[in-house]
Formats: structure tokens, C-alpha cells, sequence
């Protein structure tokens, strides 16, 4: 602030001493003109050259009319009778005095009006021309970093300093190493200084920028968030014009727009690349679980053959149990597999239909009951019938996975419960599968629906998963309207998915 005041203190002190140069030099003209026996009005015209001249080389209107008003007083003081005094005997002077001082005044105001304009449009031109190489390079960039580079180069140029940026990463921090130009063309890395400190300065940021020991830092802000910050030292950003701070900011802004496409592409490429890893991932799944159907079905046959045929006493039929029982559940496992590949790609469609609750959850706590009968399911259906618009095939599956998943975490002693109502307030069906084993534990709950996720807090009889039904629970659900939650039991003993429907049809 110190410097900027010194500036314009100096620059005010030039101005003055070049309107007085102007005077004086149209005052020694006038003499000249006086001593060959000139018209007068010769001499005013000397005076008018000299506002003329003031008004085209200072800056604003206001030297031109202090040279406006000096010049009359000088011409009173020096060229009329009496000579070397402001008095003024003759009446007709105050006539010229008039003229005089009207016709410098609108001289000056339109010097200055003209300058002004020419200037303006210079202006305007030098912006456009920066403009334009500096859109035009950073259509060259292939990430921010290069963006950085090729925006401290050209602001560097325009603004004849030695420009910097530092930009942030994916996490909206500032990185430890900002770029900055030394001399033309030649850009080092330098280590930023404290980070916590610039994080909190671009927060308070006051008219996009902050000000601190060594620089000017104009923040970069993206679509969602700050990208990055343009360094100007403090001694050109101190001494730079409303339209060089005006160019700044369209050059930052163009900065930014670029910095801004990069990374939408980035991200566009990155899903892309997920998106098909995802479909490679589902028809390698699919063609697996397709050719495992087959053998499965034979073999689920056979061991109920064996089992059939032979006494409960036999090893043999408790080997042929075992193997059913990993049958099933590979076959349990496959369907999954093959639910979930469906609903990805959207080939999964929903056939709903007023449904019975009870007929619903009878045919899922039947099927468990058929693979873990000595299992015990506590259900609660409401009296009334309660038709719920559904696709009963897959709510079954819903409650089949949420039962399995029941079954692993909780020790064979404890029930397992299935609760259904209907919440009149929201419109909806709410079923609950609560179960008495360790609960959710801290950090689960914000994975237990990803796909692929499991837990290590099974008891030592439970089948391992895979970490594929919940996430088809969630899938189906959705795809149904309604929403899907896990949380721990309010005694905190087990806990209980929560997943409701949507009653589009009930009156």
C-alpha cells in the first residue's frame, strides 16, 4: 500500500511539472509573438496549444482544466495593460477571458476524451491479442500441470513479471510444489510454504485474491471448487492498472475453463475405463455362473439320491448331506451372480404386481427352512391382508439374501426375526430382518451394500460369502422405488436391515 500511495505521489509531481512546462513554454511563444508585433489573439493561441498539449500527455481532466484556468491568469498577468498585475482596465478582456478560458476547456476535455478512447482501445486489442494466445496454447495442455506452465508463461509476458502457480489436487489441497517463471521461457518448481496456511487464506479470500510477504494470489476457482492460484509479485501487482488487473482476471478465468475441461475429461476417461471393466467383470462372472449351473443341478440331484437311499446313520449320507448343502449354496451363489450381472446392464426386469406379504415371506423363510432347518424365524405379518405392487420373485430374493446373511452372523441358538407393517405416514410397506449376533460393527455400515464387501465377524459355522447379496438386496430395492438401510438393534444385542416399498396402489 506504501508503494502504490508512492506511485501515484510521484506520478501526480510529473504531471504538475509537465503542465508547467507547457505554460512556460506557451508564456516565452507569446513574448515572441509580442516582441514582432502579433495579434493578441496569436498569442492565445500559444496558450491553447499549451493546454492542448497537457490534456493529451497527463492522465484524467483535471490537468487540463488547472492548464485551462492557469493560462488565463498568466495571459491577464503578463500580455494585458496593466502589465504584471491581475487587474484588468479594459472590459473587452473579460469578454476574451471567457472565450478563453470556454475554448480551453472543452479543447482539454476533448484531448482527453480522445486519449481516453485510444487508450481504451488499445487496451481492449492487447487484451484480445493475450487472449488469444493464451486460449490458443492451453488447447496444447494435457493436464493442469501443463495448463499451470503454459498460463505462468503467457502471464508472465503480458504483465512483464515473474508470475507463479501453485494448483490444487483432487482433495482441493495445495500441492507442495509451485511453478514459477524466473526469466523468459525458463520455469522452476519451488516448495510451497505452509499449506495449512494458503488452505485458510483461500477460504477468507476477500475480491478473489490474498496478499501475502511476496505475492498477489489471485485464486483459480473451477466449477466446484478453487483449482489452483496465480502468483503475481507484489511489485507489479502493486502498480498495476484497473485494465491490466481486468486482463488478470480474464486470463485467470480462461485459466481456469481450461484446468475445468481437463478434468472432465480425466473423469470421463476414468469412468469409461471403470465402466468397461465393469462389463468385463460381468460377462466373465456370467459365462461362470452359466456353465456352473449345469453341474450343480446334477450334483444337488445326486447327493438327494444318495441321501435318499441311504439311512441317516451311514456316513455316506451325512457326506452326501454336506455336499447338497455346499451345492446349495453355490447354487444360491450363482443365482446371485447372475441377478446382479442383470440388474447392472438393466436386462433385469421388474414385473410388478399387487402381492400378499405373508405368500411373499412364507416362500423365503420356507426356502431357508428348507436349507437350515434347525434354524428358528420369529415372523410378524399385519392381520389385514396387505398388497404390496412388487415383483414377488425377487422381494423373495430380497428376504432369501437378507436371511443368509442373518444366519452367518448370528450363532445357531439365537433367532433370527422377519417383521413387516405399513407406515401410513410415508405410503409404504417397511420390512425388518433382525437378527441376535454381534451387530454392525463401526465403519460397516457405510460398505455393507458395495459389491464385494464383507465383514470378518461370522461365527464359526457360517458359510463365507462373497459379499454379492446385499449388494442385489440394494439393487432390487431401488429398482423397486423403495430404500434399504442396516443398523444396529436399539438394545444393542444384533442388528436389522430396514428396507421399505413403495404403496403406489393402496387407497
Amino acid at each position: 500500500m506504501i508503494n502504490i500511495k508512492k506511485s501515484r505521489i510521484v506520478s501526480v509531481i510529473i504531471y504538475l511539472l509537465e503542465m508547467s512546462a507547457y505554460l512556460c513554454a506557451a508564456t516565452i511563444v507569446g513574448y515572441l509573438f509580442k516582441n514582432i508585433n502579433s495579434p493578441e489573439t496569436t498569442v492565445v493561441l500559444a496558450y491553447l496549444l499549451g493546454v492542448l498539449l497537457t490534456a493529451r500527455y497527463t492522465k484524467g481532466y483535471i490537468y487540463g482544466f488547472i492548464s485551462s484556468v492557469l493560462s488565463i491568469f498568466t495571459y491577464n498577468f503578463f500580455f494585458t495593460e496593466p502589465y504584471y498585475t491581475f487587474s484588468v482596465n479594459n472590459p473587452s478582456y473579460i469578454v476574451t477571458f471567457a472565450v478563453m478560458m470556454l475554448t480551453a476547456i472543452i479543447t482539454s476535455t476533448l484531448t482527453s476524451h480522445v486519449k481516453k478512447s485510444a487508450t481504451v482501445a488499445q487496451e481492449k486489442e492487447a487484451e484480445t491479442k493475450a487472449l488469444y494466445m493464451l486460449t490458443n496454447h492451453l488447447t496444447d495442455a494435457e493436464d493442469i500441470h501443463d495448463v499451470a506452465k503454459t498460463a505462468t508463461c503467457i502471464i508472465s509476458n503480458v504483465m512483464n513479471c515473474n508470475a507463479a502457480c501453485l494448483c490444487f489436487n483432487e482433495n482441493k489441497q495445495p500441492e507442495n510444489i509451485y511453478i514459477q517463471q524466473v526469466s523468459p521461457g525458463n520455469i522452476i518448481n519451488r516448495d510451497t510454504e505452509s499449506l495449512n496456511e494458503i488452505k485458510k487464506k483461500t477460504e477468507i479470500a476477500q475480491k478473489g485474491y490474498y496478499i501475502d510477504e511476496d505475492f498477489y494470489n489471485w485464486l483459480i476457482y473451477g466449477k466446484e471448487n478453487i483449482l489452483g492460484i496465480i502468483r503475481i509479485p507484489q511489485t507489479t501487482a502493486s502498480n498495476m492498472s484497473e485494465a491490466q488487473t481486468h486482463l488478470l482476471r480474464a486470463m485467470i478465468e480462461s485459466t481456469a475453463l481450461a484446468m475445468d475441461r481437463i478434468i472432465s475429461l480425466q473423469q470421463k476417461i476414468k469412468y469409461q475405463e471403470k465402466s468397461r471393466q465393469e462389463h468385463y467383470r460381468g460377462n466373465l462372472l456370467r459365462a461362470i455362473s452359466h456353465d456352473l449351473r449345469t453341474p450343480l443341478s446334477g450334483i444337488m440331484g445326486t447327493s438327494e439320491m444318495i441321501m435318499d437311499m441311504s439311512d441317516k446313520t451311514d456316513p455316506r449320507h451325512e457326506l452326501a448331506e454336506q455336499i447338497h448343502k455346499d451345492a446349495d449354496w453355490l447354487h444360491s451363489l450363482v443365482e446371485n451372480i447372475l441377478s446382479l450381472t442383470k440388474l447392472q446392464e438393466g436386462k433385469l426386469l421388474i414385473n410388478k404386481q399387487p402381492e400378499a406379504v405373508e405368500e411373499v415371506v412364507s416362500g423365503a423363510v420356507r426356502h431357508i427352512m428348507h436349507r437350515s432347518p434347525d434354524r428358528e424365524i420369529d415372523i410378524s405379518i399385519p392381520e389385514e391382508l396387505l398388497l404390496v405392487p412388487m415383483d414377488a420373485k425377487l422381494i423373495e430374493q430380497v428376504l432369501i439374501n437378507l436371511f443368509d446373511n442373518a444366519i452367518n452372523h448370528t450363532p445357531a441358538e439365537n433367532e433370527i426375526s422377519v417383521c413387516v407393517s405399513y407406515d401410513k405416514s410415508h405410503k409404504c410397506a417397511v420390512f425388518t430382518v433382525a437378527d441376535r449376533g454381534e451387530g454392525i460393527k463401526e465403519g460397516d455400515s457405510e460398505n455393507i451394500f458395495k459389491m464385494f464387501y464383507t465383514t470378518r465377524e461370522m461365527h464359526a459355522d457360517a458359510q463365507r460369502g462373497i459379499g454379492l447379496g446385499l449388494s442385489i438386496c440394494d439393487a432390487i430395492v431401488k429398482a423397486h422405488g423403495g430404500t434399504i438401510k442396516a443398523q444396529n438393534r436399539k438394545d444393542g444385542h444384533g442388528a436389522e436391515f430396514i428396507f421399505t416399498l413403495p404403496m403406489e396402489d393402496k387407497k
